[in-house]
């Protein structure tokens, strides 16, 4: 990622329009989003259509990494690689760009070495202040591990690791066998420190 000079949201959406890469927004800076490797693109591809079939039947909606995210208290904007609403969607409209998701209800994150702890830490306590966040998903691209963390209530979240040892991983009321996920992805069989 790389940071630009400070700019107002108008400048903001008049780069992203004229743009061939992601950018966000992170309160007056702009970090240029990289391209992601094969496993986080084909992690990201294998859990659309899983959630996307469980969930069409409850009516929500699954969006893609293309869909821009608004973080009001942040003052952010943001491309998470997955997000999920079961509400009618609520976007602050732009006359100059695109139009950005407020009320996401599932984030989704697959994490690489140059993002993970921006994600993990940054990021989520800025999605935190989302009225309708209620879970967070953290997918390695580097081994069978995802963390699932859930909203109990407006100061306490409870977080659950699946690894190896589950067959199974449990998205919103989604059963997604963890093979699924991970199918056509060549991982590493010893495990690294941290996550």
């Amino acid at each position: 990622m790389q940071t630009t000079t400070q700019v107002t949201h108008e400048e903001y959406f008049d780069l992203l329009a004229k743009s061939d890469v992601k950018l966000e927004y992170h309160a007056g800076e702009i970090l240029a989003m990289a391209g992601a490797q094969p496993a986080h693109n084909l992690i990201v591809a294998n859990i659309t259509i899983e959630l996307g079939y469980c969930l069409k039947k409850k009516g929500c909606l699954v969006y893609t990494s293309d869909q821009l995210i608004r973080v009001e208290k942040c003052d952010r904007f943001t491309f998470p690689d997955l997000v999920i609403i079961c509400k009618k969607p609520v976007y602050a409209k732009s006359s100059r760009g695109l139009d950005s998701l407020e009320n996401p209800e599932i984030i989704i994150e697959v994490l690489s070495d140059s993002t993970e702890h921006y994600d993990r830490l940054e990021k989520f306590d800025c999605y935190k202040t989302i009225s309708t966040f209620r879970e967070y998903i953290l997918i390695s691209s580097k081994k069978k591990k995802i963390e699932i963390i859930r909203k109990l209530n407006e100061s306490e979240w409870l977080s659950h690791i699946y690894t190896n040892n589950d067959e199974s991983v449990i998205i919103d009321n989604c059963s997604i066998l963890l093979e699924d996920i991970y199918r056509g992805i060549e991982l590493s069989d010893t495990d690294s420190p941290g996550f």
